[in-house]
């Protein structure tokens, strides 16, 4: 129950069950109203002649408000996962309660314009009452999409925020043994990729366009793995390729020692991640690096972005190698790591 609470707005979720409850009941009390001066059996459906299919009054109420419901209920229901883009969750919310006040008045205007005959066949759909009300339910869902207040007021993101900041507060060496960067291939790289393979996929387009998608498809991934999102603190290493693909996860207690240091990525296999003679690399580029020795007597190198912080990376490295080895502040043991 915790975790369906936690998936949903249940503000959303109230408006979305109740409102097209509270306008189909709305509907058919007034449509009872109008019942004494309508024919029997109504018209449910008009051609340029008038009424051309009927349905007893009881049944073009009931059913009219079940149209109602299931209709509000299918798109506002869409709006209610807090899991969803914000602008969707808007749009979804002004969608459904358009979507629930236009078929209302398309309804009602059905059954005023069969108010007063004798006959439902001489009827006609009221087109003032489906003027007003469509334009009405227009604007309506316009103002709901830009009022409805999407944003979550509190998440569990907001929960490990204030548990980071506890941590922070009570240990003020955490930060500083923390770093997240970037590293990326030099710009030229990017440039030479799209040179050498978007352009001659456009041309292969023409002639084959699966064959064009896939050259260009290709293309962005070998721009992404030359693309890495680094994290160090003191729960060790993390490297993730196009910073979503993990590829290194090497703990704070296996480092033996970090240096920072211009490493040439040939040395290493080249860029990218490779992994071969007990060396694990990922290496955007020839230049500032930093080399790790584990204890079991593997290295591990990381591209470190510019000089300034490849030292910054080895300098945390290093300490959050000592503090897993019991070399740290006795105040920082109970300090969990940073996620």
């Amino acid at each position: 129950m915790g975790k369906f609470r936690d998936a949903v707005d249940a503000k959303a979720l109230r408006f979305a069950v109740g409102f097209p409850v509270v306008l189909a009941a709305a509907f058919v009390y007034c449509a009872s109203l109008l019942r004494p001066n309508l024919p029997e059996p109504v018209a449910v459906r008009w051609t340029d002649d008038g009424g051309a299919s009927f349905a007893p009054f009881a049944t073009y109420a009931v059913g009219g408000a079940l149209i109602i419901v299931a209709s509000g209920w299918l798109v506002l229901s869409q709006a209610v996962p807090v899991s969803r883009p914000v602008v969707m969750r808007r749009v979804m919310m002004g969608a459904g309660l358009f979507l629930s006040l236009f078929l209302t008045s398309v309804l009602a205007a059905g059954l005023v314009g069969q108010t007063g005959l004798s006959d439902a066949r001489e009827s006609r759909v009221d087109l003032t009452v489906l003027a007003l009300g469509s334009g009405a339910a227009l604007s309506l869902g316009v103002i709901m999409g830009f009022v409805f207040k999407a944003d979550r007021q509190w998440s569990p993101d907001d929960d490990r925020a204030l548990e980071l900041a506890v941590a922070r507060e009570q240990d003020p060496e955490l930060a500083g043994d923390t770093i997240r960067l970037w590293v990326h291939a030099r710009s030229s790289v990017f440039v030479m990729i799209a040179v050498a393979s978007l352009f001659p996929a456009a041309l292969i387009t023409i002639a084959l366009p699966w064959l064009g998608a896939l050259v260009a498809a290709l293309a962005i991934i070998a721009a992404a793995f030359l693309c890495a999102r680094v994290k160090a603190d003191r729960s060790g290493l993390r490297v993730l390729v196009a910073g979503v693909l993990p590829v290194m996860d090497v703990p704070a207690a296996a480092i033996s020692a970090a240096s920072a240091s211009d490493v040439r990525a040939a040395d290493y296999g080249g860029w990218g991640y490779r992994n071969h003679s007990g060396t694990e690399a990922m290496l955007v580029s020839s230049g500032p690096a930093v080399v790790v020795r584990k204890t079991d007597g593997q290295r591990v190198a990381v591209s470190g972005g510019s000089p300034a912080s490849a030292a910054r990376l080895a300098d945390v490295l290093t300490r959050v190698a000592a503090r897993a080895h019991g070399g740290g502040t006795p105040g920082a043991a109970g300090a969990g790591p940073l996620s």
